[in-house]
């Protein structure tokens, strides 16, 4: 939902103090990976739970019968065939019966799982309504920002925790980040993503979201966050020297929590004010680097050294 009307706006400022946001602590096991686990994380949207459905009920099903036919049938071949249980071969050329069933079988089976995947693809990328939250998420080399345009238009930027912060904070290391893109959960969101530099990806696992953030280019898909919980994620679109160094991390909370932490964000605010304009894709732009010294790190160079310039792809 986007924010309320200015009257509501002031209400809720005066109900919520500002402050009272604390990060929500990561619940082991949930949105992230797992030492040792197979196959995919558990899913918390629904299009996340319709599609482990369809990878679990249908597609595996299906490899491992197709599997287990093939390889029968070569059993069989090698052993009926073979020169001496069939010292005279036989010189069939053609079987219309088998020629019929090899063919048909297969398309048979492609619709059977066309029907879903269709169906799968659809719902990934139904539009949100008019009235849901915005946001949009620019990918810079080699970190995230999150901008939310119905509260004041602000914007987080995200970089990737050290390893030692992440692991003190009981967060999976890489995963982690210094500042998480807070979401309130249960209510359909408007995700945009566009890049400032070259083509990254912004991906949740866990949200079974996926979507390109392209300079010049402003992409959108909604997203829906079944429960509270913090969800880990990456870019997925090789980026530069820094591509595995951008994780991301989203935060889901109840909507009076959320309105807590806009509270808590310099600019944030629950009124409406001024509309916010058509959205656009981010201007091209310096990246801030997490290398040292370098032009726009948030790292300070060593005492006495020279900053290196910022590499791009």
């Amino acid at each position: 939902m986007t924010a309320p009307d200015a009257g509501a706006g002031a209400t809720a400022v005066a109900q919520v103090p500002a402050g009272s946001y604390v990060p929500m602590a990561p619940t082991p096991g949930k949105g992230q990976p797992i030492d040792g686990a197979l196959g995919f994380q558990d899913q918390y949207s629904a299009i996340g739970e319709y599609g482990l459905w369809m990878h679990d009920a249908i597609l595996m099903p299906v490899i491992a019968l197709v599997s287990l036919l093939v390889l029968f049938l070569m059993i069989w071949v090698v052993a009926r065939y073979r020169r001496a249980a069939n010292p005279v071969p036989s010189k069939t050329a053609h079987n219309t019966t088998v020629e019929v069933i090899w063919t048909l079988l297969p398309v048979l089976i492609l619709l059977g799982i066309a029907v879903p995947s269709i169906d799968l693809l659809a719902k990934q990328y139904e539009t949100a309504p008019a009235d849901a939250l915005t946001v949009k998420v620019t990918g810079y080399q080699w970190y995230w920002g999150y901008t939310y345009p119905d509260y004041g238009d602000f914007e987080v930027i995200s970089n990737m925790l050290p390893e030692d912060e992440a692991i003190a904070n009981g967060e999976p290391a890489q995963l982690a980040a210094d500042k998480r893109m807070v979401l309130p959960v249960g209510e359909p969101i408007r995700i945009q993503t566009t890049g400032a530099d070259v083509i990254h990806s912004f991906a949740v696992p866990s949200l079974w979201f996926k979507l390109d953030a392209v300079p010049g280019r402003l992409n959108e898909k909604m997203l829906f966050i079944k429960e509270p919980g913090v969800y880990y994620g990456q870019c997925m679109e090789l980026c530069g020297a820094r591509h595995a160094y951008m994780p991301i991390a989203v935060e889901a909370l109840p909507r009076d929590k959320f309105e807590q932490w806009v509270l808590t964000q310099p600019g944030g605010t629950l009124s409406a004010g001024e509309p916010a304009g058509p959205p656009t894709a981010a201007g091209i732009q310096q990246p801030e680097s997490a290398i040292p010294g370098a032009t726009g790190t948030r790292f300070p160079a060593p005492e006495g050294a020279a900053g290196e310039p910022v590499p791009t792809i």
